[in-house]
């Protein structure tokens, strides 16, 4: 009987399960009513009084060992750790190891922070629910301005106004107030407007502003900046233009607009049939702005430049719809697969 016990203990140890089936397999040969330990234990009965003590010992060892192996096996097919090799066949095709890769976003994000970091700039960044001194007030925009109103900000708060940043520039603002010229920084960031989603705009998306900020910064140095900056990112053939434009925080503005590389100048809904498309918006820092911060105007200048990321990709890899950037589509994000 000693040796059958010993047989039976061997046996349980080396029992394994890979599907609920062999669980019960294994309940209903050992544990079960019918099962081969309450036989032993039926048999024990009639087995010589002086060796019932010991045989007694081994068969309670063996009805615990059983006990505590089937409910190790029931957690482990519970919690998956067991390998099912049920349906497996050997036939079928490998799985392919699909590799993930970057958004288009974050791939033009990275190209644009290393053609500013080989310029000196360095990152910096800033909450994205900002005040209004930060966001509006400090950038010289008046009370009137139509972008505090709801129609263009998502306010959260009102009096004190707390709102989602439009634009990165409030980065600018805490710089300025935080540490003395020079101050060369790009501020990339997701802001918010309140707009009608569009092939062209959406209620959300990315800037990277820049600025600099020091003795004897003029015109000329803001205009070849942004000049290489076109030419790095779309190559040396791009055709690019200045054109006079306004912004309460910088005197004089400029905007630059490049070549529609989607239509090749003959005209899109992306460039609105003009054959440019608008990619920056620049300008020097106002004095306002400048002593809103504490820097003298008599002493520094700075320019200041801004552009969405969602534009600069569109025409990188001439996409025609900024909403395919948010809608997690697999079939337009694994078109993306190396850095630029």
């Amino acid at each position: 009987m000693e040796q059958r016990i010993k047989s039976i203990d061997e046996e349980v140890r080396l029992f394994s399960v890979t599907s609920k089936e062999a669980l019960e397999n294994f309940r209903l040969k050992f544990i079960s009513k019918k099962g081969l330990i309450p036989a032993l234990f039926d048999d024990l009965k009639q087995a010589p009084a002086e060796e019932k003590k010991k045989v007694g010992k081994l068969l309670n060892d063996l009805k615990q060992l059983a006990e505590a192996r089937f409910k190790t096996l029931q957690e482990e097919l519970e919690n998956g750790q067991v390998n099912s090799q049920q349906d497996f066949d050997l036939s079928l095709p490998v799985v392919p190891n699909k590799l993930g890769n970057q958004h288009p976003l974050s791939l033009t994000r990275y190209r644009i922070i290393e053609v500013f970091e080989k310029l000196g700039f360095n990152l910096a960044d800033g909450p994205e629910i900002e005040d209004d001194w930060h966001n509006f007030t400090a950038l010289n925009f008046p009370p009137n301005h139509p972008a505090r109103e709801m129609q263009d900000t998502f306010f959260i708060e009102k009096n004190p106004d707390i709102l989602l940043r439009t634009h990165t520039s409030n980065v600018q603002i805490r710089l300025m107030k935080e540490q003395k010229p020079p101050i060369r920084s790009i501020m990339p960031g997701r802001v918010y407007r309140n707009e009608a989603i569009s092939a062209r705009a959406h209620c959300f998306f990315h800037q990277v502003e820049g600025l600099y900020v020091d003795k004897n910064v003029g015109f000329a140095d803001l205009k070849q900046t942004l000049y290489h900056f076109a030419q790095e990112m779309y190559g040396k053939d791009i055709k690019i233009r200045y054109r006079p434009s306004f912004f309460p925080f910088t005197e004089p503005s400029a905007e630059i607009d490049i070549s529609c590389l989607i239509c090749k100048g003959k005209g899109c809904n992306i460039c609105k049939y003009s054959g440019w498309v608008e990619i920056a918006g620049s300008g020097m820092v106002h004095p306002n702005v400048l002593r809103n911060c504490g820097i003298d105007p008599e002493e520094y200048t700075g320019f200041a430049f801004g552009m969405g990321i969602e534009r600069v990709t569109q025409l990188l890899f001439q996409v025609n719809d900024l909403r395919l950037y948010s809608e997690n589509d697999i079939r337009f994000l694994k078109q993306f697969k190396t850095v630029i």
